[in-house]
């Protein structure tokens, strides 16, 4: 029974995250990969010495940090929290990032329990889009998790599904079209179109070059039309359901009859992470739809399902027609 206790106090603990995340937005993994003295970093970073030196405690006994003779420093294990590590850690965990900010918004987590909206505006007076709108480096930060979250998928992706089929793809939301310059290049013999916001979209033009047209706008407004698929990567799940059906409405609009929808999508209870469904919820007021949600939504628009693949581990591509064709 005192094992259990223990686990489940551990389980509910607000300190350990919280030092880690306060460690990176003070750049303290970084910094510290040089030997300094509690002292001296108090006064270069503008903080309590007292204070400082507690949080060096708990990151001491966390291994993120180690005692020198005349200070500290960061070790091989904190290291992985440093900008350059090159496993999106520090982006995802630092206070002024779009993630780190984000997940801020957890200590609201009852209301989106209560209301089944998203908490990230009672935390921050407005939704995650439109601070990412006003914000630019936090647009930046979550262009750069995405990329990041994408690195390993986009081989399976584009192994895992005849792209070819396709003379003309639509990534809509497509990011810096790290995924759409992939698929490109696996099938030399089709074309690409992509849609993000502009801010976005510069970094795709540069990226996809002449492989692709590049158009900066949002998916709420018309898209392209004439494109033989549409996809959507990781964008339903951002959404409610009233927003979605935005979303399909305009991939419809512009689809012609032969045209086709791809979802990819993490499918509810089927190798989703429960933690992932409450992280949607707390930023977004969306969540991971099971495939019943989908083929509801999409009829609604004249879609029906006519196959899915997993392309990764807990994700599938969902292909929809016009109905008829």
């Amino acid at each position: 029974m005192g094992n259990d206790v223990q686990k489940l106090r551990d389980m509910a603990d607000l300190v350990t995250p919280m030092t880690l995340r306060v460690a990176v937005t003070l750049g303290l993994p970084d910094r510290l990969r040089e030997n300094a003295t509690t002292t001296d970093l108090a006064t270069e970073l503008g903080v309590d010495p007292m204070a400082l030196g507690l949080l060096f405690n708990h990151l001491t006994t966390l291994g993120v940090v180690e005692r020198t003779a005349t200070g500290h420093r960061t070790t091989e294990f904190g290291a992985l929290l440093c900008t350059d590590a090159g496993n999106g850690l520090n982006n995802l965990l630092h206070h002024d990032t779009a993630a780190g900010r984000a997940d801020l918004a957890f200590i609201d987590l009852i209301h989106s329990v209560r209301t089944g909206e998203a908490a990230y505006p009672l935390r921050h007076g407005q939704d995650f889009w439109t601070d990412l709108a006003e914000q630019p480096h936090l647009r930046q930060a979550f262009d750069r998790q995405m990329t990041d979250r994408m690195r390993t998928w986009i081989p399976q992706v584009v192994a895992n599904f005849d792209w070819s089929r396709f003379g003309t793809l639509v990534d809509v939301g497509g990011g810096h079209g790290t995924l759409l310059a992939a698929i490109l290049t696996a099938n030399p013999g089709m074309r690409g179109h992509l849609v993000d916001l502009e801010e976005t979209a510069a970094g795709a033009r540069e990226l996809l070059g002449d492989r692709a047209e590049v158009t900066g706008g949002s998916f709420f407004d018309p898209l392209p039309t004439g494109g033989d698929a549409y996809l959507l990567f990781d964008v339903l799940h951002d959404w409610d359901d009233e927003q979605a059906h935005r979303i399909l409405a305009r991939c419809v609009e512009a689809m012609p009859e032969h045209g086709r929808l791809l979802v990819i999508e993490s499918l509810g209870g089927v190798g989703g992470g429960t933690w992932f469904d409450l992280t949607m919820l707390v930023h977004f007021g969306g969540r991971d739809r099971v495939l019943e949600d989908f083929t509801e939504l999409a009829s609604s628009h004249g879609l029906a399902l006519e196959s899915v693949t997993e392309v990764t581990v807990g994700r599938s591509l969902l292909e929809f027609r016009k109905h008829p064709i």
